[in-house]
């Protein structure tokens, strides 16, 4: 037996190289995203940053603790309470201090924030040229950024400035900081964020007293600027490199069957001789086993070459790309590529199950036959399958539509139901590509020449070639609309929802630097405008009494918010809005106007809150709302700015701009800020497109090697054609214009498994009261299909070219 496997696969080795680079491939991106991933389960341990050198600090709260049957729960404060000044100068009776005070501050083309100098001493920074801050207007730069006697524009809390830099510091990778003196930065920011202690723990911790952490050794981390930014982007990678895996290991199965199913088509008149010979059924079945076998093990162990050489790599791009961690690296670990090698080996093995089914089933007499015209018939088994998995994709979409439809909305549900769908209708490749080839060759086949007859008439006689070339055409189109452009159509109605709850005309919004107060007052004197200031917080409550569940929040005064906004509300009044209510969404827990809310503020204050109105869900965007009073320590970070009636509108746009210059905050009209909303499309796409260029080079490989053994077995029918008349050029362009018929076939049907995708999507939104338009990724799937057709155009004309340089007369004699 292995004998004979080894003389078929030498004779073979052209019908076999595809799925042997298909498996690698496959092997390969396991083992790179397995690698990747073991490396974010063992990560080194984060050491403290920003007070690398301070002994103990003292500073607010940063989490809500609260004690649940299940244990203690946290959750992460945004706002955490300053440290109190009489607190501060009890802790200065212990020992030498150092106070904190931290602000936004703009700088060139960036965001920075500002420290007072004195605490540059606990942190990483050190000079590298000049002088520290002395006088009032002095600053310390990172170098690169200036150098001493410059002077700068900064924009602070209050407002913009020139600043005379006196010295720099070697930059930090953690933030991009700005020292002032110590009584500038008093000025800009009163309240104290940090006290650097040097003194005893014990006793810092008695004097502190409660509502304060007091942190030494590792837990200084915790007052590093985002301390979380790392776990949070590990969370990302995780869900990147799963996803990427997933629908890897979906193609590579897929690509292996198509091609073992097609050889074994291919080979029929092979196994009927077998059966001639005296093979029975099961030995011609493992006959195919063996192959697919040693095909698995091959490609499985390069697959592993592959990987140990592209984790790095990947990892690499992954820090550059800012999808990773800085540090992110590949460690040395072994059962990824244990784990790769034998998915590989059964991916092989499950693709080649179908194909020694059908291989088993062949007669005898198949070695007689001489027809070429494939039935449109499919396994039982395959039309099972394939009616499970369409039923199964078409229920769940239906039962999120019903029961929660803002959960299709969710990357999770759109970057992995689609798939069922996919599968299902590539599944029903054979019986599809018929009707579709005829449809689409209905008029060339009507007009002057063979050529249009001829294409119809070879693609629908040799339905599984067609179906082969069609299926991962079919399988990357539809990827491309579907994942491409759910997640462009999801962020076209968040930013049209958006631009429909905004009414301002006018819109200030602070990205680094946060909005001044001055900038404020100068806006309030600009005649005939209503000023609008909001800030972005959180609130945190306690859910189903085990969950500590974090909501983003806006506060605001309901009084000018009216003039600025239009807010979906399903329930309740915007105006019943005080200090003592809260406004929520429909997806809370307790969400009827009335009812009483117990939640932890953004500073970390427990309060009870009385619910004054409730918002639609939307797609999950519509947060809450409080007054300024219960977002203490939030920042102004957006103003908006309605025009009164009969006000000029073209002065108040004069006035304002002025008002921006003056204090460097920029003003945008409405529609100016609507279009920054969609601009972009952040580490989601980027792993998105990642995903289809995996799913592209599979693609090239199965169209490669389907067209490459086609025209291997279509030669003959090549000669006929030279003998009938045609010339050399007429049978290449008859070879290309087929491959691009059955190329458009399976990009119309991939549109059309997209278009179901879609389709759901926005009813989803449209479920949620959400005006939102489907946006088709025309680039993304253009891309997709042309460079399906150039492969399948150049992998079809090319054999076929060589194939024609031996003389029509003795192909046409040839024997298989």
């Amino acid at each position: 037996m292995l004998r004979l496997v080894l003389q078929g696969m030498r004779t073979r080795w052209v019908t076999l190289t595809g799925s042997f680079l298909a498996l690698a491939l496959g092997v390969g991106v396991i083992a790179t995203t397995g690698l990747a991933l073991a490396a974010t389960f063992d990560g080194p341990d984060q050491v403290p940053e920003r007070f690398a050198a301070a002994p103990v600090v003292v500073r607010g709260a940063d989490q809500v603790r609260v004690r649940t049957p299940v244990g203690v729960r946290t959750q992460k404060l945004t706002d955490p309470r300053p440290v109190p000044a009489d607190v501060a100068a009890r802790l200065a009776g212990l020992g030498r201090t150092a106070v904190d005070r931290t602000f936004p501050v703009a700088a060139g083309a960036g965001g920075a924030v500002g420290h007072p100098w004195a605490v540059a001493a606990a942190t990483p920074y050190r000079l590298l040229s000049g002088r520290p801050p002395a006088a009032s207007g002095e600053v310390v730069v990172a170098a690169g950024e200036g150098a001493a006697g410059d002077l700068i524009t900064l924009t602070t809390p209050a407002g913009k400035g020139r600043w005379t830099v006196t010295g720099t510091v070697r930059p930090a990778r953690f933030e991009r900081a700005v020292f002032f003196t110590e009584a500038d930065a008093a000025r800009l920011a009163p309240e104290i964020d940090a006290v650097v202690v040097h003194a005893d723990p014990a006793a810092v911790r008695a004097a502190a007293g409660s509502g304060l952490d007091v942190l030494t050794g590792d837990e200084r981390r915790r007052a590093d600027p985002d301390p979380d930014r790392d776990a949070e982007a590990l969370v990302s990678v995780n869900a990147l490199l799963g996803t990427a895996a997933g629908i890897t290991a979906f193609v590579s199965v897929f690509v292996v069957a198509s091609t073992f199913s097609f050889a074994v088509a291919q080979r029929r008149r092979e196994f009927g001789l077998l059966r001639m010979a005296g093979a029975t059924p099961g030995q011609v079945r493992r006959l195919v086993y063996a192959e697919a076998a040693l095909v698995g093990v091959l490609a499985s162990a390069a697959g592993c070459r592959l990987g140990l050489s592209g984790a790095p790599r990947l990892a690499s791009w992954m820090v550059h790309e800012g999808l990773a961690p800085g540090w992110f690296t590949i460690g040395a670990q072994n059962w990824p590529l244990h784990s790769a090698f034998w998915t590989g080996l059964a991916v092989a093995l499950a693709g080649a199950v179908a194909a020694a089914h059908r291989a088993g089933r062949v007669r005898p007499a198949e070695a007689l036959r001489e027809a070429a015209v494939d039935s449109a018939t499919m396994p039982p088994v395959r039309v099972v399958l394939g009616a499970a998995v369409l039923l199964t994709g078409a229920v769940l979409v239906v039962l999120g539509l019903v029961q929660d439809p803002a959960g299709l909305l969710k990357r999770k549900t759109y970057t992995t139901q689609p798939m069922l769908l996919i599968v299902g209708c590539a599944l029903f490749a054979p019986v599809l590509v018929r009707p579709a080839i005829r449809l689409l060759a209905w008029l060339p086949a009507r007009l002057p020449g063979a050529t249009g007859l001829l294409v119809r008439e070879n693609a629908s006689a040799g339905l599984r070639r067609t179906a082969a070339v069609a299926a991962p055409v079919l399988v990357t189109a539809a990827l491309a609309a579907s994942l491409m452009g759910t997640k462009a159509t999801i962020d076209a109605a968040q930013a049209a929802e958006a631009r429909g709850q905004v009414t301002a005309d006018f819109l200030a919004v602070g990205e680094h630097a946060g909005i001044s107060r001055e900038f404020m007052d100068r806006a309030r004197r600009v005649p005939g405008v209503r000023v609008s200031a909001s800030r972005a917080t959180s609130v945190t409550v306690f859910e189903e009494g085990t969950a500590l569940i974090r909501s983003g929040a806006r506060a605001m005064d309901p009084a000018d918010a009216a003039a600025v906004s239009a807010l979906p509300v399903v329930a309740g009044r915007l105006a019943d809005l005080d200090d003592r209510s809260i406004v929520v969404n429909e997806e809370w827990e307790t969400h009827r106007v009335g009812d009483h809310v117990r939640v932890w503020l953004g500073d970390g204050r427990e309060v009870t809150l009385r619910v004054a109105a409730v918002l639609a869900v939307g797609t999950g965007d519509n947060g809450v709302y409080l007054t300024p009073r219960n977002a203490a320590g939030a920042p102004v970070d957006r103003v908006g700015i309605a025009v009164r009636a009969g006000a000029d509108r073209q002065a108040v746009a004069r006035g304002l701009r002025a008002a921006g210059r003056a204090t460097g905050t920029e003003v945008l009209t409405r529609e100016q800020w609507a279009a920054t909303l969609v601009q972009g499309g952040g580490s989601t796409r980027t792993g998105l497109l990642m995903i289809l260029a995996i799913a592209l080079v599979y693609t090239g490989i199965a169209l490669a090697n389907t067209q490459v053994i086609a025209t291997a077995d279509r030669v003959r029918d090549f000669a006929v054609l030279r003998l009938a008349g045609a010339t050399r050029a007429q049978v290449l362009r008859l070879a290309g214009a087929e491959a691009l018929a059955v190329v458009a076939v399976g990009a119309g049907l991939g549109g059309a498994v997209a278009a179901l995708n879609l389709f759901g999507v926005r009813a989803a939104l449209g479920r949620l009261d959400v005006p939102a338009a489907v946006v088709v990724p025309w680039e993304a799937v253009g891309s997709v299909i042309a460079v399906s057709a150039a492969l399948a155009v150049v992998f079809a004309v090319v054999p076929a070219a060589v194939a024609l340089r031996t003389r029509p007369v003795e192909l046409a004699g040839a024997r298989e």
